[in-house]
């Protein structure tokens, strides 16, 4: 006796159509998009089920030029998170020198505001 979570799911995948041709049922998911495909829209690469368009963006080189502007852009991002980490320092120190010399001698609490003698 089958269950109908089961029944449901098979069904399911049977109504599934190639991402490329409507007409076709689709065979198989690509496991990088997750777009279903037909028998003709899909090829094995490296023991996995790929679709043409993932599997030209895999085999495709990355040129010189992005590989040189990925290390500038890192570059720029770690000296950016540098110095914002510095200015955050240097806010916190700011507010420290703007405390009063009388809470940091801990006389503040003598004055006559917060009820002392």
């Amino acid at each position: 006796m089958s269950d109908g979570l089961s029944t449901r799911k098979t069904s399911d995948v049977l109504y599934k159509r190639c991402a490329n041709h409507y007409r076709r049922e689709a065979v198989a998911r690509c496991p990088e998009c997750s777009r279903t495909f037909c028998r003709e829209c899909v090829t094995e690469h490296d023991s996995r089920i790929l679709c043409a368009s993932c599997l030209a963006k895999i085999l495709t080189p990355v040129s010189q030029a992005k590989k040189r502007f990925r290390r500038f852009w890192r570059g720029t991002a770690f000296a950016f998170s540098v110095l914002l980490v510095w200015y955050v320092f240097f806010l916190v120190g700011q507010v420290l020198i703007a405390i009063p010399t009388k809470f940091h001698e801990g006389t503040v609490w003598q004055d006559s505001v917060f009820g002392g003698p």
